[in-house]
């Protein structure tokens, strides 16, 4: 767990604009017009349409996406009765995962009343600005009361998230847990330590999936929940033992699963150790478990453990739930969250984690091997699959118990739809990633000394966009992939130094002193060339026996470009190439060049950038390209240097390439905002259009503009896509990500499909 002091932890929620949420307008608001129809007059016909239908505010107000956490702060995550006020920190942050994990918009809603008759009266008041209710933070016993009361009274979804959420993410934990131990739930002991609203959901659950109550004890502060006791609440009393035990350590010996939702360092390792073989515990309070990391695992080593830390593998995190549940409950608008619908949450992340898991997920934490085993029960919460694997299960499950008011039935539609609302659709991936699947192609991989060259060129195998060819000695490969767990099984190795095909190595030698020879290239010179990675893998492209090349994870830019020129070529038409990069937005969809290759393009460069951009842009995109082309002055308004360069190429586009949308030169506020555009220079030639494609005046300047806004989270870049060389051959950022290297083959598949049909 990151470590932080207190000053930090008081800064983060000071700093700016204080607090973690705020209400953003979503409709224009720009004009007197916009204001008219926002407020009065214009709203009241919306409110006239609700009059006649309630259920027409979801088509017009924001109810419909929009959940309240709702808390009177009596036990505020480890802090206890802290009051309402003082919870607010909690709800807040509680709103900002809703919204970060699945675009739910979140009012939090602090209500100072503990008696839970006023606090019930004051919910349901409220409730008809929510399309949903999550509580929060509400003490035992009053919240089973209170939970119950408003799940019977109201009629939209509603969970206190500290008693199902925790039962729900470590059911699904527990699942997968017993499957790698081979034990069924059905037969083990369990002992729940902590006998409040968490521990009631989840016991409850467990028994719902199969764990029988005669093989479960309960434990509270007093020690065990025992049919001898005298002072044991309602919600205790299902859960009373006839057992002649009364201390933890008696109820954990040949236990199979210990469950702790109570205080730290409880659960010593002599429990542990007393435990049945190949022992489950979660030890889940938080910040620090019934029991440490560290002596757990010394304990015993067929242990699966699991706490409520980001710091330690299998990590019970609440926030794997609620906000996909939450999700699909708004988006079939139904009545109440059902144990149907918990039980199609807990199927969904149980079985998520058995899918092999995206590099960007191994990324975030920092390794490149995560798979389902005893360190990997549950999914990660960085996850991005959870969206649109959790809602659409917990939609069917509301569907089939009939508690959904709106059918969905176009799933794939559901899918984009949830992509969308995060911002991760990207359509034109999906098109790149199918024509490559339909049309697989021989792709070489350079560079695969290199981990992440090495497991793209796995997982673009069983994508099925390509057959890798693999340029390296087998041995060395064969041990990093053994090494990382990665399977080459399948995949062809060409071994430079011991080519099985000597006269391959000479028929390429002859080629290119031949293409080279009057350059200066000799035949010996050509021949030695044929034992470098870059040269070999790009003849073969050049001969055919390959129809693309990916390469440049940690080889130099100029070196790898200098050997493409000499064996592919450019173009013909063109002197230079150029790389693009797409960055994919919440605003779509934006082409950015030249990102990697002419460092101080001269006119002659930029009218060849402009003019490849274009071609590459529209083979991409299916319709014309809208572009700018960037400097920091304005039409005109400096004369000379770079700026005057740029006011030439566009004089030269517009005369000599009409077809082209381009004008410039521009600052990129006026490029990218029409409106102050076409009020300032109502002249420019793409009045009125929005512009995608930007062209910047320098390499530094658009290398420096994609890899900034990439940090601050605008987007997702694939590039950079090399435009301009005869066959495709494209060279990646020095130590680029597995994802990114799988992206790129795709886009080479598409590259080489694209440069056979034309």
């Amino acid at each position: 767990m990151p470590k932080f002091t207190r000053e930090d932890a008081l800064r983060y929620h000071s700093m700016g604009k204080p607090g973690k949420i705020e209400v953003v307008p979503t409709k224009p608001y720009s004009s007197q017009l916009d204001l008219s129809l926002a407020y009065s007059p214009g709203v009241a016909e919306p409110c006239l349409e609700i009059e006649k239908d309630p259920h027409a505010a979801y088509d017009y107000t924001a109810k419909g996406n929009l959940v309240a956490v709702i808390s009177n702060g009596t036990a505020v995550l480890g802090l206890g009765d802290i009051g309402a006020m003082a919870g607010k920190p909690v709800m807040e942050g509680k709103g900002l995962l809703f919204k970060i994990f699945a675009g739910v918009d979140v009012f939090d809603i602090e209500i100072n009343e503990k008696n839970p008759e006023k606090f019930i009266e004051i919910v349901k008041a409220i409730s008809p600005t929510f399309g949903g209710i999550n509580l929060e933070d509400i003490k035992a016993p009053e919240c089973f009361e209170i939970e119950e009361r408003l799940k019977a009274e109201l009629d939209i979804p509603l969970m206190h998230d500290d008693q199902h959420g925790t039962a729900i993410i470590s059911a699904a934990g527990l699942i997968n847990a017993l499957e790698i131990v081979g034990k069924k739930i059905e037969n083990i002991k369990i002992v729940v330590n902590g006998a409040g609203a968490a521990a009631n959901s989840c016991t409850m659950l467990y028994m719902m999936l199969g764990a029988k109550l005669e093989n479960i004890v309960m434990l509270d502060s007093k020690g065990v929940i025992s049919k001898k006791r005298t002072d044991l609440n309602d919600r205790k009393k299902p859960f009373a033992t006839s057992r002649e035990i009364t201390t933890l350590a008696e109820a954990v010996k040949n236990a199979d699963v210990f469950v702790g939702l109570s205080v730290a360092d409880v659960l010593t390792a002599e429990m542990v150790q007393s435990m049945a073989a190949k022992p489950i515990v979660f030890a889940l309070a938080n910040p620090n478990p019934e029991i440490s990391y560290e002596n757990a695992m010394s304990a015993r080593k067929d242990l699966i453990f699991a706490t409520g830390r980001s710091d330690f593998p299998n990590q019970i995190n609440n926030v794997l739930g609620f906000p996909y549940i939450f999700r699909g409950a708004l988006d079939c608008r139904a009545t109440k969250i059902n144990e149907a619908m918990k039980l199609a949450a807990v199927k969904a992340l149980a079985a998520l984690t058995k899918e092999p898991v995206p590099d960007i997920v191994n990324m975030a934490y920092g390794t490149t091997k995560i798979k389902f085993g005893k360190e990997y029960i549950i999914p990660k919460p960085m996850d991005p699959r959870l969206l649109t694997i959790v809602a659409p299960a917990v939609v069917k499950a509301a569907m089939e118990s009939g508690v959904a008011q709106k059918k969905i039935e176009d799933w794939e539609e559901y899918d984009l739809f949830l992509q969308k609302i995060m911002g991760s659709d990207n359509s034109l991936m999906r098109n790149i990633y199918a024509i490559a699947r339909k049309c697989p192609k021989r792709v070489v991989f350079c560079e695969t000394m290199h981990v992440n060259m090495l497991s793209a060129a796995e997982k673009a195998l069983a994508e099925g966009i390509c057959q890798p060819i693999l340029l390296g000695n087998e041995e060395k490969i064969a041990a990093i992939a053994a090494e990382n767990d990665i399977n080459i099984e399948g995949i062809e190795i060409i071994n430079l130094r011991h080519d099985r095909e000597e006269s391959r190595r000479i028929d390429f030698a002859k080629k290119l002193s031949e293409k080279l020879g009057r350059a200066g290239m000799t035949y010996n010179e050509a021949y030695d060339k044929m034992f470098e990675r870059n040269y070999f893998g790009m003849m073969l492209v050049e001969c055919g026996m390959a129809d693309a090349l990916i390469t440049g994870v940690y080889t130099n830019y100029d070196e790898i470009m200098r050997a493409a020129k000499q064996v592919v070529g450019v173009r013909s038409g063109l002197r230079n190439v150029a790389a693009i990069n797409i960055l994919n937005t919440k605003n779509g969809l934006f082409f950015l060049a030249d990102t990697h290759f002419n460092r101080f393009p001269t006119e002659e460069t930029l009218l060849d950038i402009a003019r490849i951009t274009h071609s590459t842009v529209k083979n991409f995109m299916h319709e014309d390209p809208v572009m700018a082309m960037l400097a920091a002055s304005n039409f005109g308004t400096e004369k000379d240097g770079v700026p005057a360069t740029i006011q030439n190429v566009i004089k030269i586009l517009h005369a000599e390439n009409p077809e082209i949308q381009i004008d410039g030169e521009m600052q990129v506020n006026f490029a990218l905002n029409k409106k102050l555009r076409d009020k300032n220079f109502p002249f420019n030639k793409i009045a009125g259009k929005d512009v995608n494609t930007l062209i910047f005046p320098t390499v530094t300047s658009a290398n420096i503009a994609y890899k900034l806004l990439l940090e601050m989270g605008a987007g997702e870049s694939y590039g950079p896509i090399q435009m301009g060389l005869n066959k495709p051959i494209h060279i990646l950022d020095v130590e680029s990500s597995v994802r990114s290297i799988v992206n790129m083959t795709a886009i080479a598949v598409y590259d080489a499909v694209k440069t056979i049909k034309n």
